[in-house]
């Protein structure tokens, strides 16, 4: 399908369980595979460690996995990386490039997401050319070594009301806090809550459900 300027538009990100993959206890490889095997919306290669070489291995062999499937690949913190490996998107931090300066690196056709974690950086998302924001840590993580202040579960709902963009709930998710969610957001991203469980693919099955269960 073609837009009416002659481009492939992006692909949409679907509802349901947004995957992060930091390590994974089982490998960056088999957790998108199961990824791929679940219908999750999309994956996203979270590398924190420092070689580069290992990093474009890993992005490479995630866009295999994921290629032609419905599970988009998204790269997080790296458009470079993106670029390379043909990913389907790149996430965004508050540290990292402006989102109008990365759209004009990826280009029209990559989707672009941002990170925020107060009202006013969803509110200023508005304006930038991403096509979804992350809203959190809802809930305490250890998932970072410098935490981001904890929103609490009771400030998605406002991010929801100001964001003109679809939100992705993150920090601390499970499917129990998902299941109690009051607000609820195009997407749950999680990581521990699939990666360091017994049965990853279980694990995963069961939140897509609770996401796609949720009211819109």
């Amino acid at each position: 399908m073609m837009t009416r300027e002659g481009q492939i538009p992006r692909a949409i990100l679907q509802r349901g369980l947004y995957l992060v993959l930091t390590d994974p206890r089982d490998g960056y490889e088999t957790l998108c595979r199961w990824a791929v095997e679940a219908g999750l919306p999309a994956v996203q290669l979270r590398y924190k460690g420092h070689d580069e070489c290992e990093h474009l291995a890993l992005a490479h062999a995630l866009r295999r996995i994921t290629k032609n499937s419905g599970t988009l690949f998204i790269v997080n913190d790296r458009p470079d990386i993106a670029l390379i490996s043909q990913a389907d998107g790149v996430h965004l931090g508050q540290d990292d490039l402006p989102a109008a300066e990365a759209r004009q690196l990826i280009g029209p056709i990559m989707r672009l997401g941002l990170s925020t974690h107060n009202l006013e950086q969803v509110a200023a998302a508005n304006a930038a050319p991403v096509d979804y924001i992350g809203f959190g840590p809802l809930f305490a993580t250890n998932s970072k070594a410098q935490p981001d202040p904890v929103t609490g579960p009771g400030a998605l709902k406002a991010a929801l009301s100001v964001s003109r963009h679809p939100v992705v709930a993150i920090g601390g998710l499970d499917l129990e806090r998902i299941r109690l969610l009051q607000a609820h957001p195009h997407n749950a991203a999680v990581i521990r809550a699939v990666s360091d469980v017994p049965d990853p693919l279980a694990a995963m099955l069961a939140i897509h459900e609770a996401c796609l269960t949720m009211k819109s």
